[in-house]
This record gives structure tokens, C-alpha cells and sequence, in this order.
């Protein structure tokens, strides 16, 4: 009776030990190691700080939530804006956005000046009141109009040849016509699109990275280390997610990809090698 208690306790076990082995085999361990070495100094541990292991990278998180909240076709913005046609039109040709950049009175041609109203009006303002010299002056009076409209109509057109030719001829007078543009520069709105998408990312990415895709976290200790133990084999991503860590002038986020194999350690060491400079990060 004893032997058979005996056998069964040692049939139990093996049973238990082959069920519970392959898990163990399963799972790996991560040490984690991180330091920073500020300009001209030596490396620092970052201390008492918590890093992430996540199954998909931080950053293609953050392209996931921008993809849930996409930013407005930059084309489809400017088709939006108050400014005339012709000027919309020429934005979405020439790419540009930002009509007070230095380069972008380059761009315009005197045909643009006599076609897009707000190019018009800011070449005159740039070279009128005795600033340019030659510049036409219309003959036309805006009373001809109404009483006239025939000689209104001859000597427009006269004076509107007569400016071509000349802005044709005279180029560098549209030169500086872009500090003019500030009434109509769709750069502000722009800006404030682009600033409130990256603000709904950054408010959002964390929440996401944490509720969907964490493994584990942990904080560093005084040296600088941390080990993650019981992962499951596979491929991960050790990250701070949007919280930067700092040392003297150096500020650095980390979204490291690392392999965990079954019944291993591996090992990440975190520096200034493989961390991203703040302002990298968050454009």
C-alpha cells in the first residue's frame, strides 16, 4: 500500500514538474542598464527612474493615435483659408506655407505679382510711395468708373501692361515684397493645427502604450540598473515613453528594441548612443 502512495506521489510529481518546466523554459530574463554622459563629462547613472517594456515601439505608437487623429491635408487647409483663389492655387503649387519666410519673395514671378490680388497689393506697397523709382503710376481715375467706364477700362489696361513690363524688367523690386504678406500668411493657423495634433498625441500615446501594449515597468536603481524577470520569449521594446531623462545638458528618451530568448538574460545598455535628443523627439 505504501509503494503504491509512494509511486503515485512520484507520478504526481513528475507530472507536475513536466507541466510547470515548459513555462519556465518559456520566459527569459532583461537587465537593463542606463546611463548618460552630459558634454564633457563622465556617464551618470539615471537613477530611480521608470522605463517600460512594451510590445510595440513607442514611436509606432504615437503613429497609431496620429493615425486615429490625423492632421488635416495640408492642401485641403489651405483650401479653407480666407485668401483668394489664386493665391490658394499658387500655396498648393509651390508647397509653401510660411509666406514671410526669407526665400519666399524668390518663388514669385511677375506673373504671379499681376495674378494673385495679395502679391498685387503687397508689390505696390513694397515699391510704391516714391520707394522705387519708375514704378507706373495709373492714370485711371476711380470715378471713370460709373461716368466712364470705357476709358476707365483703356487706361487700367494700359496701366496694368505698363507695370508688368516694368516689374518684368526691374525683378529685384519684388524682392522684400514678403514682409508685406504678414495680413494673409496662413503660417500662424498652420502652426496652431500642427501644435494642437502633436499635443492630442502626446496626451494620448502614454495612456495607449500602457493599456494595450506594457509588459512590465520598473525603476532604475542608484547604479542605474533594473531587471525585468518571467518575460515571455520575443521581441520587445524597452522605452521611457514621453518623460525624458536628464543629466547636466543632456536630456534623452529611449525606445530600444531588445530580444528576449527563453531561459537567457539579455542585456540593454542605455546611453547617449542609442537615447534621442529631446527636441528630436517632439518635433
Amino acid at each position: 500500500m505504501q509503494n503504491t502512495l509512494r509511486l503515485s506521489l512520484l507520478v504526481w510529481l513528475l507530472l507536475a514538474l513536466a507541466v510547470r518546466n515548459p513555462a519556465q523554459r518559456a520566459t527569459g530574463t532583461l537587465d537593463v542598464s542606463a546611463h548618460i554622459a552630459p558634454t564633457g563629462a563622465k556617464l551618470e547613472p539615471v537613477r530611480q527612474f521608470t522605463f517600460y517594456v512594451l510590445t510595440k515601439s513607442y514611436a509606432d505608437v504615437c503613429k497609431e493615435i496620429a493615425e486615429q487623429f490625423p492632421l488635416a491635408d495640408r492642401d485641403a487647409f489651405v483650401g479653407e483659408l480666407k485668401i483668394s483663389p489664386e493665391l490658394k492655387d499658387w500655396l498648393k503649387k509651390k508647397a509653401i506655407i510660411d509666406l514671410t519666410a526669407p526665400e519666399t519673395d524668390k518663388l514669385i514671378s511677375p506673373d504671379d505679382v499681376m495674378n494673385v490680388p495679395e502679391f498685387f497689393s503687397a508689390y505696390l506697397r513694397s515699391n510704391g510711395g516714391g520707394v522705387t523709382h519708375g514704378l507706373p503710376v495709373p492714370k485711371y481715375k476711380d470715378s471713370d468708373k460709373e461716368s466712364n467706364p470705357a476709358k476707365y477700362e483703356k487706361l487700367r489696361q494700359e496701366y496694368l501692361a505698363a507695370l508688368k513690363r516694368f516689374i518684368t524688367g526691374n525683378p529685384t523690386t519684388i524682392l522684400g515684397m514678403e514682409t508685406e504678406l504678414a495680413g494673409v500668411n496662413p503660417e500662424s493657423k498652420w502652426d496652431k493645427a500642427l501644435r494642437e495634433h502633436n499635443q492630442k498625441i502626446a496626451q494620448l500615446a502614454p495612456e495607449l502604450a500602457q493599456t494595450k501594449y506594457l509588459v512590465a515597468k520598473g525603476d532604475t536603481d542608484l547604479e542605474g540598473h533594473l531587471a525585468f524577470s518571467g518575460l515571455t520569449a520575443g521581441n520587445y521594446w524597452v522605452t521611457t515613453l514621453d518623460t525624458d531623462a536628464t543629466a547636466g545638458d543632456r536630456h534623452l528618451l529611449w525606445d530600444v528594441p531588445v530580444t528576449v530568448q527563453a531561459g537567457t538574460a539579455a542585456h540593454l545598455e542605455l546611453s547617449n548612443i542609442n537615447g534621442t535628443g529631446l527636441n528630436a523627439a517632439h518635433p
